[in-house]
Protein backbone atom coordinates (compact mmCIF):
# COMPACT_ATOMS: atom_id res chain seq x y z
CA UNK A 1 0.00 0.00 0.00
CA UNK A 2 1.20 3.47 -0.85
CA UNK A 3 1.59 5.86 2.07
CA UNK A 4 1.51 9.00 -0.03
CA UNK A 5 2.16 10.34 -3.51
CA UNK A 6 5.75 10.85 -4.57
CA UNK A 7 6.82 13.84 -6.62
CA UNK A 8 7.60 12.82 -10.21
CA UNK A 9 10.87 13.78 -11.85
CA UNK A 10 10.71 16.79 -14.16
CA UNK A 11 11.00 14.50 -17.19
CA UNK A 12 8.02 12.48 -15.99
CA UNK A 13 5.69 15.42 -15.40
CA UNK A 14 2.98 16.00 -17.99
CA UNK A 15 2.29 19.72 -18.33
CA UNK A 16 -1.23 21.13 -18.21
CA UNK A 17 -1.03 21.95 -21.92
CA UNK A 18 -0.09 18.36 -22.74
CA UNK A 19 -2.91 17.03 -20.56
CA UNK A 20 -5.35 19.41 -22.22
CA UNK A 21 -4.29 18.32 -25.71
CA UNK A 22 -4.57 14.65 -24.78
CA UNK A 23 -7.90 15.30 -23.05
CA UNK A 24 -9.42 16.79 -26.20
CA UNK A 25 -8.54 13.55 -27.95
CA UNK A 26 -10.34 11.57 -25.27
CA UNK A 27 -13.37 13.80 -25.75
CA UNK A 28 -13.39 12.75 -29.41
CA UNK A 29 -12.85 9.12 -28.40
CA UNK A 30 -16.13 9.33 -26.44
CA UNK A 31 -18.08 11.70 -28.69
CA UNK A 32 -17.97 9.49 -31.80
CA UNK A 33 -19.32 6.24 -30.31
CA UNK A 34 -21.81 8.09 -28.09
CA UNK A 35 -23.21 9.94 -31.12
CA UNK A 36 -23.22 6.75 -33.16
CA UNK A 37 -25.32 4.97 -30.53
CA UNK A 38 -27.90 7.78 -30.51
CA UNK A 39 -28.07 8.05 -34.29
CA UNK A 40 -28.53 4.27 -34.69
CA UNK A 41 -31.99 4.71 -33.14
CA UNK A 42 -32.95 7.07 -35.95
CA UNK A 43 -31.70 4.59 -38.53
CA UNK A 44 -35.00 2.78 -37.95
CA UNK A 45 -37.35 5.66 -37.09
CA UNK A 46 -36.10 8.36 -39.50
CA UNK A 47 -34.74 6.34 -42.42
CA UNK A 48 -37.08 3.34 -42.34
CA UNK A 49 -34.41 0.67 -41.95
CA UNK A 50 -35.69 -2.81 -41.13
CA UNK A 51 -34.82 -3.53 -37.45
CA UNK A 52 -33.06 -6.79 -38.37
CA UNK A 53 -30.92 -5.03 -40.98
CA UNK A 54 -30.22 -2.24 -38.48
CA UNK A 55 -29.01 -4.89 -36.04
CA UNK A 56 -26.64 -6.27 -38.68
CA UNK A 57 -25.32 -2.77 -39.34
CA UNK A 58 -24.57 -2.42 -35.65
CA UNK A 59 -22.82 -5.78 -35.36
CA UNK A 60 -20.82 -6.29 -38.56
CA UNK A 61 -18.45 -3.32 -38.04
CA UNK A 62 -17.61 -4.72 -34.58
CA UNK A 63 -16.42 -7.94 -36.23
CA UNK A 64 -14.28 -5.84 -38.56
CA UNK A 65 -12.91 -4.10 -35.46
CA UNK A 66 -11.75 -7.44 -34.13
CA UNK A 67 -9.38 -7.68 -37.12
CA UNK A 68 -8.25 -4.08 -37.53
CA UNK A 69 -7.53 -3.18 -33.88
CA UNK A 70 -4.62 -5.60 -33.23
CA UNK A 71 -3.18 -4.95 -36.70
CA UNK A 72 -3.19 -1.19 -36.12
CA UNK A 73 -1.66 -1.74 -32.69
CA UNK A 74 1.21 -3.68 -34.26
CA UNK A 75 1.70 -1.06 -36.99
CA UNK A 76 1.89 1.90 -34.61
CA UNK A 77 4.21 0.02 -32.21
CA UNK A 78 6.68 -0.61 -35.03
CA UNK A 79 6.44 2.67 -36.95
CA UNK A 80 9.55 4.82 -37.38
CA UNK A 81 9.08 8.45 -38.37
CA UNK A 82 10.41 11.89 -37.53
CA UNK A 83 7.09 12.61 -35.76
CA UNK A 84 7.14 9.48 -33.60
CA UNK A 85 5.19 6.23 -33.59
CA UNK A 86 1.70 7.57 -32.83
CA UNK A 87 1.18 11.18 -33.85
CA UNK A 88 0.96 10.87 -37.68
CA UNK A 89 -1.77 8.23 -37.39
CA UNK A 90 -3.69 10.32 -34.86
CA UNK A 91 -3.88 13.29 -37.24
CA UNK A 92 -4.80 11.17 -40.27
CA UNK A 93 -7.29 9.10 -38.27
CA UNK A 94 -9.01 12.14 -36.77
CA UNK A 95 -9.57 13.69 -40.18
CA UNK A 96 -10.76 10.42 -41.71
CA UNK A 97 -13.07 9.65 -38.78
CA UNK A 98 -14.75 13.06 -38.85
CA UNK A 99 -15.25 13.15 -42.61
CA UNK A 100 -16.54 9.59 -42.89
CA UNK A 101 -18.83 9.97 -39.85
CA UNK A 102 -20.56 12.91 -41.54
CA UNK A 103 -20.86 11.01 -44.85
CA UNK A 104 -22.15 7.93 -43.03
CA UNK A 105 -25.36 9.70 -42.05
CA UNK A 106 -26.19 11.39 -45.35
CA UNK A 107 -29.04 8.92 -45.81
CA UNK A 108 -32.47 9.58 -47.24
CA UNK A 109 -35.72 7.81 -46.36
CA UNK A 110 -36.78 8.06 -50.02
CA UNK A 111 -34.06 5.62 -51.02
CA UNK A 112 -34.77 1.89 -50.84
CA UNK A 113 -33.84 -0.06 -47.71
CA UNK A 114 -31.40 -2.12 -49.77
CA UNK A 115 -29.61 0.99 -51.02
CA UNK A 116 -29.46 2.53 -47.54
CA UNK A 117 -28.25 -0.77 -46.09
CA UNK A 118 -25.29 -1.11 -48.46
CA UNK A 119 -24.49 2.61 -48.31
CA UNK A 120 -24.41 2.51 -44.52
CA UNK A 121 -22.48 -0.78 -44.36
CA UNK A 122 -19.71 0.43 -46.70
CA UNK A 123 -19.28 3.72 -44.88
CA UNK A 124 -19.51 1.96 -41.49
CA UNK A 125 -16.55 -0.24 -42.42
CA UNK A 126 -14.64 2.80 -43.68
CA UNK A 127 -15.50 4.68 -40.47
CA UNK A 128 -14.32 1.73 -38.37
CA UNK A 129 -11.02 1.72 -40.25
CA UNK A 130 -10.58 5.48 -39.83
CA UNK A 131 -11.53 5.38 -36.16
CA UNK A 132 -9.13 2.50 -35.52
CA UNK A 133 -6.37 4.52 -37.19
CA UNK A 134 -7.13 7.29 -34.69
CA UNK A 135 -8.07 5.46 -31.49
CA UNK A 136 -5.41 2.74 -31.28
CA UNK A 137 -2.33 5.02 -31.50
CA UNK A 138 -4.11 7.61 -29.35
CA UNK A 139 -4.59 5.12 -26.51
CA UNK A 140 -0.99 3.90 -26.91
CA UNK A 141 0.25 7.51 -26.75
CA UNK A 142 -1.43 7.99 -23.38
CA UNK A 143 0.33 4.94 -21.96
CA UNK A 144 3.76 6.31 -22.85
CA UNK A 145 3.46 10.04 -22.05
CA UNK A 146 4.95 9.48 -18.59
CA UNK A 147 6.70 6.66 -16.75
CA UNK A 148 5.70 7.86 -13.27
CA UNK A 149 3.25 5.63 -11.37
CA UNK A 150 1.06 8.43 -9.99
CA UNK A 151 1.45 10.87 -12.89
CA UNK A 152 -0.08 8.21 -15.12
CA UNK A 153 -3.22 8.26 -12.97
CA UNK A 154 -3.35 12.07 -12.96
CA UNK A 155 -3.07 12.12 -16.77
CA UNK A 156 -5.83 9.54 -17.19
CA UNK A 157 -8.02 11.28 -14.61
CA UNK A 158 -7.76 14.57 -16.51
CA UNK A 159 -8.46 12.94 -19.88
CA UNK A 160 -11.39 10.91 -18.53
CA UNK A 161 -12.89 14.09 -17.07
CA UNK A 162 -12.79 15.71 -20.49
CA UNK A 163 -14.19 12.55 -22.06
CA UNK A 164 -17.26 12.82 -19.84
CA UNK A 165 -18.18 16.10 -21.54
CA UNK A 166 -19.39 14.01 -24.49
CA UNK A 167 -21.81 12.13 -22.24
CA UNK A 168 -23.14 15.40 -20.83
CA UNK A 169 -24.00 16.63 -24.33
CA UNK A 170 -24.95 13.60 -26.41
CA UNK A 171 -28.13 12.56 -24.48
CA UNK A 172 -29.67 15.83 -25.66
CA UNK A 173 -29.30 14.77 -29.29
CA UNK A 174 -32.59 12.91 -28.77
CA UNK A 175 -34.29 16.24 -28.05
CA UNK A 176 -32.48 18.25 -30.74
CA UNK A 177 -33.08 15.84 -33.62
CA UNK A 178 -36.78 15.47 -32.82
CA UNK A 179 -37.43 19.21 -32.39
CA UNK A 180 -39.73 20.36 -35.26
CA UNK A 181 -38.71 23.97 -34.68
CA UNK A 182 -35.10 23.10 -35.60
CA UNK A 183 -35.51 20.56 -38.41
CA UNK A 184 -38.21 19.67 -40.91
CA UNK A 185 -37.90 15.99 -39.95
CA UNK A 186 -35.66 13.64 -37.97
CA UNK A 187 -33.70 12.63 -41.07
CA UNK A 188 -32.67 16.22 -41.73
CA UNK A 189 -31.72 16.59 -38.06
CA UNK A 190 -29.45 13.54 -38.18
CA UNK A 191 -27.80 14.62 -41.44
CA UNK A 192 -27.00 18.13 -40.24
CA UNK A 193 -26.02 17.19 -36.70
CA UNK A 194 -23.65 14.49 -38.00
CA UNK A 195 -21.79 17.13 -40.02
CA UNK A 196 -21.37 19.27 -36.91
CA UNK A 197 -20.15 16.27 -34.87
CA UNK A 198 -17.73 15.28 -37.61
CA UNK A 199 -16.29 18.79 -37.82
CA UNK A 200 -15.80 19.00 -34.06
CA UNK A 201 -14.06 15.63 -34.04
CA UNK A 202 -11.63 16.69 -36.77
CA UNK A 203 -10.73 19.93 -35.01
CA UNK A 204 -10.30 18.42 -31.54
CA UNK A 205 -8.97 15.05 -32.70
CA UNK A 206 -5.86 16.39 -34.39
CA UNK A 207 -4.73 18.33 -31.29
CA UNK A 208 -3.05 15.39 -29.50
CA UNK A 209 -1.28 14.54 -32.75
CA UNK A 210 0.06 18.09 -33.01
CA UNK A 211 0.78 19.10 -29.42
CA UNK A 212 1.57 16.02 -27.29
CA UNK A 213 4.85 14.20 -26.81
CA UNK A 214 5.17 10.47 -26.39
CA UNK A 215 8.08 8.16 -25.74
CA UNK A 216 11.31 8.92 -27.59
CA UNK A 217 11.42 5.84 -29.82
CA UNK A 218 14.36 6.85 -31.98
CA UNK A 219 16.64 4.30 -30.31
CA UNK A 220 14.03 1.58 -29.87
CA UNK A 221 15.26 -1.85 -30.90
CA UNK A 222 13.80 -4.91 -32.66
CA UNK A 223 11.08 -3.10 -34.58
CA UNK A 224 9.56 -4.90 -37.54
CA UNK A 225 10.01 -3.54 -41.06
CA UNK A 226 6.58 -2.45 -42.23
CA UNK A 227 6.28 -3.27 -45.92
CA UNK A 228 4.37 -5.66 -48.18
CA UNK A 229 7.39 -7.90 -48.61
CA UNK A 230 7.50 -8.68 -44.89
CA UNK A 231 3.72 -9.07 -44.48
CA UNK A 232 3.83 -12.77 -43.55
CA UNK A 233 6.78 -12.26 -41.23
CA UNK A 234 5.02 -9.33 -39.55
CA UNK A 235 1.85 -11.37 -39.16
CA UNK A 236 3.86 -13.98 -37.28
CA UNK A 237 5.37 -11.23 -35.11
CA UNK A 238 1.89 -9.89 -34.37
CA UNK A 239 0.68 -13.33 -33.32
CA UNK A 240 3.77 -13.74 -31.15
CA UNK A 241 3.06 -10.39 -29.47
CA UNK A 242 -0.54 -11.40 -28.81
CA UNK A 243 0.60 -14.68 -27.26
CA UNK A 244 3.05 -12.79 -25.01
CA UNK A 245 0.28 -10.42 -23.94
CA UNK A 246 -2.09 -13.28 -23.11
CA UNK A 247 0.57 -14.64 -20.73
CA UNK A 248 0.69 -11.34 -18.86
CA UNK A 249 -1.44 -12.17 -15.81
CA UNK A 250 -1.80 -8.61 -14.45
CA UNK A 251 -3.08 -7.48 -17.85
CA UNK A 252 -5.55 -10.37 -18.02
CA UNK A 253 -6.90 -9.29 -14.64
CA UNK A 254 -7.39 -5.74 -15.98
CA UNK A 255 -9.23 -7.07 -19.03
CA UNK A 256 -11.39 -9.39 -16.93
CA UNK A 257 -12.35 -6.71 -14.42
CA UNK A 258 -13.12 -4.22 -17.20
CA UNK A 259 -15.23 -6.77 -19.04
CA UNK A 260 -17.28 -7.40 -15.91
CA UNK A 261 -17.76 -3.83 -14.65
CA UNK A 262 -18.25 -2.07 -17.97
CA UNK A 263 -20.51 -4.66 -19.54
CA UNK A 264 -22.48 -5.26 -16.35
CA UNK A 265 -23.19 -1.53 -16.53
CA UNK A 266 -23.85 -1.57 -20.29
CA UNK A 267 -26.19 -4.55 -20.11
CA UNK A 268 -28.70 -2.60 -18.00
CA UNK A 269 -27.91 0.95 -19.18
CA UNK A 270 -30.99 1.08 -21.41
CA UNK A 271 -33.26 -0.20 -18.64
CA UNK A 272 -33.26 3.21 -16.95
CA UNK A 273 -35.31 4.68 -19.78
CA UNK A 274 -37.91 1.88 -19.58
CA UNK A 275 -38.12 2.11 -15.78
CA UNK A 276 -38.64 5.88 -15.83
CA UNK A 277 -41.27 5.71 -18.58
CA UNK A 278 -43.25 2.63 -17.58
CA UNK A 279 -42.73 2.36 -13.82
CA UNK A 280 -42.57 5.99 -12.71
CA UNK A 281 -44.87 7.55 -15.35
CA UNK A 282 -46.97 4.53 -16.38
CA UNK A 283 -46.09 4.79 -20.06
CA UNK A 284 -46.84 8.51 -20.40
CA UNK A 285 -44.09 9.90 -22.61
CA UNK A 286 -45.37 13.44 -22.14
CA UNK A 287 -44.91 13.30 -18.38
CA UNK A 288 -41.58 11.53 -18.81
CA UNK A 289 -40.27 14.53 -20.75
CA UNK A 290 -36.49 14.97 -20.55
CA UNK A 291 -35.92 13.11 -17.24
CA UNK A 292 -33.95 10.27 -18.93
CA UNK A 293 -31.66 12.80 -20.63
CA UNK A 294 -31.13 14.64 -17.35
CA UNK A 295 -30.26 11.36 -15.63
CA UNK A 296 -27.55 10.61 -18.21
CA UNK A 297 -26.19 14.15 -18.14
CA UNK A 298 -26.02 14.34 -14.35
CA UNK A 299 -24.31 10.94 -14.25
CA UNK A 300 -21.58 12.32 -16.51
CA UNK A 301 -21.31 15.52 -14.45
CA UNK A 302 -20.92 13.53 -11.22
CA UNK A 303 -18.32 11.27 -12.84
CA UNK A 304 -16.28 14.17 -14.21
CA UNK A 305 -16.29 16.61 -11.33
CA UNK A 306 -16.83 14.46 -8.24
CA UNK A 307 -15.80 10.86 -8.80
CA UNK A 308 -12.66 11.15 -10.95
CA UNK A 309 -10.90 13.68 -8.65
CA UNK A 310 -11.65 11.45 -5.65
CA UNK A 311 -10.40 8.37 -7.53
CA UNK A 312 -7.16 10.15 -8.42
CA UNK A 313 -6.68 11.17 -4.77
CA UNK A 314 -7.43 7.65 -3.52
CA UNK A 315 -5.01 6.12 -5.99
CA UNK A 316 -2.19 8.33 -4.71
CA UNK A 317 -3.00 7.45 -1.09
CA UNK A 318 -3.80 3.74 -1.14
CA UNK A 319 -2.62 2.50 -4.54
CA UNK A 320 -4.47 1.77 -7.76
CA UNK A 321 -5.74 -1.71 -6.96
CA UNK A 322 -7.16 -0.66 -3.59
CA UNK A 323 -8.70 2.46 -5.12
CA UNK A 324 -10.41 0.25 -7.70
CA UNK A 325 -11.81 -2.06 -5.02
CA UNK A 326 -13.13 0.84 -2.92
CA UNK A 327 -14.70 2.59 -5.91
CA UNK A 328 -16.34 -0.63 -7.09
CA UNK A 329 -17.82 -1.30 -3.64
CA UNK A 330 -19.24 2.24 -3.64
CA UNK A 331 -20.80 1.63 -7.06
CA UNK A 332 -22.55 -1.51 -5.74
CA UNK A 333 -24.07 0.56 -2.94
CA UNK A 334 -25.21 3.06 -5.57
CA UNK A 335 -26.88 0.34 -7.65
CA UNK A 336 -28.74 -0.89 -4.58
CA UNK A 337 -29.98 2.64 -3.84
CA UNK A 338 -31.70 2.67 -7.25
CA UNK A 339 -34.49 0.60 -5.69
CA UNK A 340 -35.54 3.65 -3.66
CA UNK A 341 -34.43 6.27 -6.17
CA UNK A 342 -36.75 4.86 -8.84
CA UNK A 343 -39.53 3.82 -6.49
CA UNK A 344 -42.32 6.28 -7.37
CA UNK A 345 -43.25 9.31 -9.46
CA UNK A 346 -40.98 11.67 -7.51
CA UNK A 347 -38.54 11.99 -10.38
CA UNK A 348 -36.04 14.05 -8.40
CA UNK A 349 -35.09 10.91 -6.43
CA UNK A 350 -33.53 9.34 -9.55
CA UNK A 351 -30.48 11.54 -8.92
CA UNK A 352 -29.92 10.08 -5.42
CA UNK A 353 -27.88 6.99 -6.47
CA UNK A 354 -25.82 8.83 -9.09
CA UNK A 355 -22.85 9.96 -6.94
CA UNK A 356 -22.15 6.41 -5.73
CA UNK A 357 -23.04 4.59 -8.97
CA UNK A 358 -20.65 6.83 -10.89
CA UNK A 359 -17.69 5.40 -8.99
CA UNK A 360 -18.05 2.26 -11.10
CA UNK A 361 -17.31 3.63 -14.57
CA UNK A 362 -15.40 6.68 -13.33
CA UNK A 363 -13.00 4.57 -11.32
CA UNK A 364 -12.77 1.85 -13.93
CA UNK A 365 -11.27 3.67 -16.88
CA UNK A 366 -9.24 6.19 -14.89
CA UNK A 367 -7.46 3.38 -13.04
CA UNK A 368 -7.39 0.70 -15.74
CA UNK A 369 -5.81 3.01 -18.31
CA UNK A 370 -3.16 3.95 -15.75
CA UNK A 371 -2.54 0.33 -14.74
CA UNK A 372 -2.24 -0.78 -18.38
CA UNK A 373 0.65 1.67 -18.74
CA UNK A 374 2.32 -0.07 -15.76
CA UNK A 375 1.72 -3.43 -17.42
CA UNK A 376 3.52 -2.23 -20.57
CA UNK A 377 6.65 -1.70 -18.42
CA UNK A 378 6.37 -5.27 -17.15
CA UNK A 379 6.07 -6.55 -20.71
CA UNK A 380 9.24 -4.75 -21.80
CA UNK A 381 11.07 -6.20 -18.81
CA UNK A 382 10.00 -9.72 -19.74
CA UNK A 383 9.98 -9.62 -23.53
CA UNK A 384 12.21 -6.70 -24.51
CA UNK A 385 11.60 -4.07 -27.14
CA UNK A 386 9.76 -2.81 -29.05
CA UNK A 387 7.34 -1.61 -26.40
CA UNK A 388 3.79 -2.67 -27.24
CA UNK A 389 1.52 0.09 -25.92
CA UNK A 390 -0.45 0.08 -29.17
CA UNK A 391 -1.05 -3.66 -29.14
CA UNK A 392 -1.94 -3.67 -25.44
CA UNK A 393 -4.41 -0.83 -26.01
CA UNK A 394 -5.93 -2.56 -29.04
CA UNK A 395 -6.50 -5.84 -27.20
CA UNK A 396 -7.84 -4.07 -24.11
CA UNK A 397 -10.41 -2.09 -26.08
CA UNK A 398 -11.22 -5.10 -28.25
CA UNK A 399 -12.32 -6.86 -25.06
CA UNK A 400 -14.51 -3.85 -24.26
CA UNK A 401 -16.12 -3.89 -27.73
CA UNK A 402 -16.78 -7.63 -27.67
CA UNK A 403 -18.36 -7.20 -24.28
CA UNK A 404 -20.57 -4.39 -25.58
CA UNK A 405 -21.85 -6.63 -28.38
CA UNK A 406 -22.60 -9.42 -25.90
CA UNK A 407 -24.30 -6.95 -23.56
CA UNK A 408 -26.60 -5.75 -26.35
CA UNK A 409 -27.66 -9.32 -27.08
CA UNK A 410 -28.13 -10.36 -23.45
CA UNK A 411 -29.89 -7.09 -22.61
CA UNK A 412 -32.65 -7.89 -25.10
CA UNK A 413 -32.93 -11.41 -23.70
CA UNK A 414 -33.30 -10.03 -20.15
CA UNK A 415 -36.12 -7.72 -21.26
CA UNK A 416 -37.95 -10.68 -22.73
CA UNK A 417 -37.25 -12.88 -19.70
CA UNK A 418 -38.72 -10.40 -17.19
CA UNK A 419 -41.92 -10.15 -19.24
CA UNK A 420 -41.45 -6.75 -20.88
CA UNK A 421 -43.91 -6.38 -23.79
CA UNK A 422 -42.42 -4.50 -26.73
CA UNK A 423 -44.85 -1.97 -28.21
CA UNK A 424 -47.27 -2.11 -25.28
CA UNK A 425 -48.56 1.21 -23.94
CA UNK A 426 -48.15 0.02 -20.34
CA UNK A 427 -46.30 -2.81 -18.59
CA UNK A 428 -47.41 -5.16 -15.82
CA UNK A 429 -46.34 -4.54 -12.23
CA UNK A 430 -44.62 -7.93 -12.17
CA UNK A 431 -42.59 -7.16 -15.30
CA UNK A 432 -41.43 -3.81 -13.97
CA UNK A 433 -40.54 -5.25 -10.57
CA UNK A 434 -38.44 -7.95 -12.23
CA UNK A 435 -36.82 -5.38 -14.52
CA UNK A 436 -35.94 -3.17 -11.54
CA UNK A 437 -34.41 -6.16 -9.73
CA UNK A 438 -32.37 -7.07 -12.83
CA UNK A 439 -31.28 -3.43 -13.12
CA UNK A 440 -29.71 -3.73 -9.64
CA UNK A 441 -28.59 -7.37 -9.41
CA UNK A 442 -26.79 -7.71 -12.76
CA UNK A 443 -24.31 -4.78 -12.45
CA UNK A 444 -23.83 -5.43 -8.71
CA UNK A 445 -22.96 -9.09 -9.27
CA UNK A 446 -20.62 -8.21 -12.13
CA UNK A 447 -18.90 -5.56 -10.00
CA UNK A 448 -18.45 -8.04 -7.14
CA UNK A 449 -16.83 -10.56 -9.50
CA UNK A 450 -14.52 -7.81 -10.77
CA UNK A 451 -13.33 -7.23 -7.19
CA UNK A 452 -12.55 -10.95 -6.91
CA UNK A 453 -10.59 -10.81 -10.18
CA UNK A 454 -8.55 -7.77 -9.10
CA UNK A 455 -7.82 -9.07 -5.61
CA UNK A 456 -4.68 -10.83 -6.83
CA UNK A 457 -3.36 -7.90 -8.93
CA UNK A 458 0.20 -7.37 -7.70
CA UNK A 459 1.72 -4.39 -9.54
CA UNK A 460 2.05 -2.03 -6.59
CA UNK A 461 3.78 1.35 -6.74
CA UNK A 462 6.92 -0.19 -5.24
CA UNK A 463 6.97 -3.02 -7.82
CA UNK A 464 6.38 -0.61 -10.72
CA UNK A 465 9.28 1.55 -9.53
CA UNK A 466 11.53 -1.52 -9.34
CA UNK A 467 10.60 -2.43 -12.91
CA UNK A 468 11.25 1.13 -14.08
CA UNK A 469 14.72 1.14 -12.44
CA UNK A 470 15.57 -2.20 -14.06
CA UNK A 471 14.53 -0.91 -17.48
CA UNK A 472 16.60 2.25 -17.07
CA UNK A 473 19.64 0.17 -16.15
CA UNK A 474 19.07 -2.16 -19.07
CA UNK A 475 18.82 0.72 -21.56
CA UNK A 476 21.87 2.44 -20.09
CA UNK A 477 19.90 5.60 -19.35
CA UNK A 478 20.66 8.10 -16.62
Amino acid sequence: MNTGATTPLATDRVSFGQKLAYGTGNLVLNLLPASLNIFMFFLVTAFGMDPFLAGLLGGLPRLFDAITDPIMGFITDNTQSRWGRRRPYIVIGAIASGVIFALLWQLNADHTSVYNFWYFLVFSLLFTLGNTTYATPFVGLGYEMTTDYNERTRLMAFSQTMGQIAWMIVPWFWVIVADPDLFADQGQGVRQLSIIVGGICIFLGILPGLFTKGLDSSQMENRAELNWKNMLKNLKSLLKSIVQITKNKPFLRLCGATFLVFNGFNLVAGFVYFIIVFHMFDGDYGLTGSWPAWFSTMSAVATAFLVIPIISWMSNKIGKRNAFIVSTVLSIIGYILKWWGFSDSNAWLIFMPIPLMSFGIGGLFTLMMSMTADVCDLDELRNGQPRKEGTFGAIYWLMVKIGQAIALIIGGAVLKFVGFEAGAETQTVEAMTNLRLADIIIPSAAAFLAIVVMWGYNLSEERVKEIKDELIARRGEL
